[in-house]
């Protein structure tokens, strides 16, 4: 019996640690300005990139409008790829992504003449579900398992193939489609890797999509599906599903998705967040401000779409990133 009707990295987590906990001192503010918006900036923003970034771009896009009204500000959401598509294609100014930009897509800007600033602007756990009272029997998964039932080869098809103790129910999937980087995240991290180097594929038997709403809603309908996006759309959908625990097989044991596990790194799918945004978009006084403005209002802003802090080491260096290239421009422009 197929196990869905519908076919569609672990990388070095080098700014988690013991001492990241301490949320970011940029952006902590959560007051309201009450300040009178400011009519003398003008001009127009493109945010595509990451469904997992997009809540915090959306609420920093609308805060900023709010404070500029003669600025206008459009968020897509084509995914970490497609974002990455549309910053180097000129699209695009600023690139949300859930993993770093690969060799492939750097090289793709480099042709075209951009290159993108990364700055970390918050942190994610990647979260794999079931809906809410789900006839799974199971409330812990290992790694390895994960990677029995999303692995190219596999046959799992009922929760019983996975583990006798769960229950034998069909099993149904949902997941990121090609052009997420939650997709390539999660692939490098429980996957792995082949003897060529490159990242292995999930199969193909399961519901695709770079909407992570979409993934939501196929979860809530079954009684026994499975599904993994961002930690906010968990958070946001908390009343309808479940979490389930992971167990990196470290000293831990199984581990629930909390701010507190995530942000301190002992979460096994942990992530930084970042934007990209373009160097000669930061030409504009538009952009700077609005750059500015994201890395200053992240925290505050990311806990209203329940996306995670960076820590603050990480806001400081993207600041100082920001700062830096920014200098770089005016000074080769004087």
């Amino acid at each position: 019996m197929p196990l869905a009707r519908f076919a569609g990295s672990r990388l070095a987590l080098a700014t988690f640690g013991a001492g990241a906990v301490a949320l970011g001192g940029c952006g902590s503010s959560t007051s309201t300005n009450t300040a009178a918006p400011d009519t003398t900036l003008r001009g127009a923003i493109v945010v595509d990139g990451s469904s997992t970034v997009a809540p915090l771009s959306q609420a920093v896009s609308d805060a900023f409008v709010a404070a500029h009204t003669l600025v206008s500000a459009q968020v897509r959401t084509s995914g970490t790829g497609g974002g990455f598509k549309a910053l180097c294609g000129r699209r695009a100014d600023v690139s949300g992504a859930s993993r770093r930009i690969n060799a492939n897509e750097a090289a793709a800007c480099e042709a075209s003449g951009v290159s993108p600033v990364e700055l970390q602007v918050a942190t994610d756990g990647i979260t794999v579900v079931t809906r809410k009272g789900a006839t799974s029997g199971a409330t812990c998964l290992t790694l390895g398992q994960l990677k029995a039932i999303w692995e190219s080869s596999s046959k799992v098809a009922r929760w019983s193939d996975v583990d006798s103790a769960f229950a034998d129910s069909l099993m149904f999937l949902a997941g990121p489609g090609k052009d997420s980087g939650t997709y390539d995240f999660f692939n490098e991290a429980v996957l792995g890797k082949g003897a060529d180097g490159e990242v292995l594929p999930p199969r193909g038997d399961y519901l695709s999509s770079e909407d992570d709403n979409v993934l939501v809603r196929a979860i809530e309908a079954e009684p026994a599906g499975l599904g993994y996006f961002g930690y906010s759309y968990f958070a946001k959908n908390a009343e309808q599903l479940s979490a389930i625990m992971l167990d990196g097989r470290g000293p831990l044991g199984c581990l629930a998705p909390t701010p507190q596990t995530i942000i301190g790194g002992t979460y096994p799918l942990a992530r930084p967040l970042f934007i990209y945004v373009s160097r000669d978009s930061l030409k504009r006084e538009v952009v700077r401000r609005f750059t500015r403005f994201y890395l200053d209002r992240a925290t505050g802003l990311g806990r209203t779409a329940s996306i995670l802090a960076a820590p603050r080491f990480a806001l400081s260096r993207s600041s100082s990133a920001l700062e830096r290239t920014i200098a770089e421009l005016d000074n080769a422009s004087s």
